[in-house]
């Protein structure tokens, strides 16, 4: 497919905003929606933008360059820029895509973008099947029925019973990289996952899943058709055929996938920044329902990139039933907003987790935390998104943190950086870890023992086996060291809280 065919989809109506001579000619690969002021890192060579301009502004005059010099840089095929927001496109955004070489189209503001990424995809697809004919594994016969319904939009669950029944496989099922099931030929009867990972190399190769397309940029972004028992070698010759067949699918849902993360990542970075006026028209458009009340959800995997994070994130939230956002939030982690209830969220992020750390790199950890379902309000949300961000660290990695948990000192003490615990213990605490170094008795476990015992004398004697007396002198010389006075209740407080800071 070439740029020029999008003008022969009658249907679509889309024209020509600025093009030079030859650039109608080059080749198609893809297609990606973006609403980022710079969305370079996200685009690949030859795709097709598709762009509602909302990031674009009157009074900001270098934006329509930059974004037309993001697009050069990535080597995209042309930019479709949709009328819907502005009316038309803006005379900036043509100069810096005539000066920058990018061929510019128009998309009228009835036309949705999905019906343009659809039709594309299709063309595509059919490109494919032209260039494939004669060298594919599936019979003629067999092919051409199952391509009926792909092009039918027929579902998923009916093209493997058709697959099966007139190619002889085994029952087999479609899933994501994580063991997601998206579709199966038994539905009554779905394939149970295994315990080992679909990629795990442990795996019996003679049941091995077939990739579907490309591999993804991380392990959750690929499809795999999985046998249920095991094939043999025609039953996976013809299985190798059907993943060819189905590749056109898994690439428009990994189109598709990007695209909301970048509509995901624009909404966040518009919370993030406080424009409020912004960010509600983001939500407008994000897909979320209107008026619902929403939770947000943040991920971290250290030491991987955030696209990984995100990508795991929008994995465990397509379990629920209602729709999400979920993006990278630049701040080397992953955040989503889903009107889901706080406590389905936790309970199904706390069912998956084990899955989802199945696929990562040996000894990561995926790290969760909620913040409160609050009003779609973009203050509101924003609080909730700290809250979210700081719930990460209340529990350890491979658990979930919920900001309604923090109920007392210990759980809100978890969630402060490491960093800043650890200096605050030792700037507390320091004569007394000194004197611990170099004698055998432990002021450190006095103090803690005394502070639990709410400052009882006689019940610290007795917890520690000490006379009371013994109790007092040990006292005294903590907050001679410390400077503390322990029959106030602030000082109190300093020192319970360094005791329970990490050291």
């Amino acid at each position: 497919m070439i740029v020029g065919d999008l003008l022969e989809l009658d249907d679509l109506h889309i024209e020509v905003a600025w093009a030079g001579p030859h650039l109608l000619d080059r080749e198609v690969t893809g297609v990606t929606s973006t609403d980022l002021q710079d969305p370079a890192r996200y685009l690949q060579r030859g795709e097709l933008v598709l762009s509602g301009l909302v990031w674009w502004r009157p009074d900001e005059g270098q934006a329509a360059m930059r974004f037309a010099n993001a697009l050069r840089i990535a080597e995209v095929a042309a930019l479709l820029a949709g009328e819907g927001t502005h009316g038309t496109v803006p005379p900036e955004l043509v100069e810096a895509c005539r000066r920058h070489g990018i061929p510019l189209l128009s998309v009228p503001a009835g036309i949705s973008f999905r019906s343009v990424t659809d039709r594309v995809y299709l063309r595509l697809w059919g490109d494919l099947q032209a260039t494939d004919e004669g060298k594919a594994a599936l019979p003629a016969a067999a092919r051409r029925a199952l391509s009926r319904l792909i092009r039918a939009e027929a579902a998923l669950d009916e093209v493997l019973e058709r697959a099966v029944a007139d190619l002889g496989l085994p029952d087999c099922s479609l899933t994501t990289g994580a063991g997601r099931v998206l579709a199966s030929s038994a539905p009554t009867t779905p394939w149970t996952e295994p315990r080992t990972s679909p990629r795990s190399t442990t795996a019996r190769s003679t049941t091995a899943p077939v990739p579907v397309g490309l591999p993804g940029d991380s392990p959750f972004d690929g499809w795999l058709l999985q046998p249920h028992s095991e094939p043999g070698p025609t039953a996976t010759t013809m299985l190798h055929g059907l993943a060819e067949l189905l590749t056109p699918l898994a690439t428009r849902a990994r189109a598709t996938a990007t695209a909301q993360r970048h509509t995901g990542t624009r909404l966040i970075e518009l919370l993030d920044s406080g424009a409020d006026t912004e960010a509600e028209r983001g939500l407008a458009l994000s897909g979320l329902p209107a008026r619902r009340r929403l939770t947000p959800v943040a991920a971290r995997i250290d030491g991987l990139p955030e696209s990984w994070t995100a990508a795991a994130l929008a994995e465990a939230l397509h379990e629920l039933p209602d729709p999400f956002v979920a993006a990278p939030d630049g701040r080397g982690g992953a955040v989503a907003l889903s009107p889901a209830p706080e406590e389905q969220i936790a309970q199904t992020l706390h069912r998956l987790l084990p899955r989802l750390e199945a696929v990562l790199p040996s000894r990561r950890r995926l790290r969760l935390g909620i913040g409160a379902t609050v009003e779609p309000a973009a203050d509101d949300l924003r609080a909730a998104l700290v809250q979210a961000r700081y719930a990460l660290y209340t529990e350890p990695p491979g658990a979930v943190g919920r900001c309604s948990r923090i109920t007392s000192l210990e759980t809100l003490l978890r969630g402060v950086p490491a960093e800043i615990t650890a200096d605050f213990r030792r700037r507390v605490l320091a004569p007394l870890i000194e004197h611990d170094r170099t004698n055998t008795v432990s002021l450190l476990d006095t103090l803690d023992a005394f502070l639990r015992h709410s400052a009882s004398w006689s019940r610290t004697a007795e917890a520690l086996h000490l006379h009371v007396n013994t109790v007092h002198y040990r006292i005294k010389r903590i907050e001679e060291l410390t400077g503390r006075n322990l029959l106030t209740l602030e000082d109190r407080l300093d020192l319970w809280a360094a005791l329970r800071c990490v050291g």
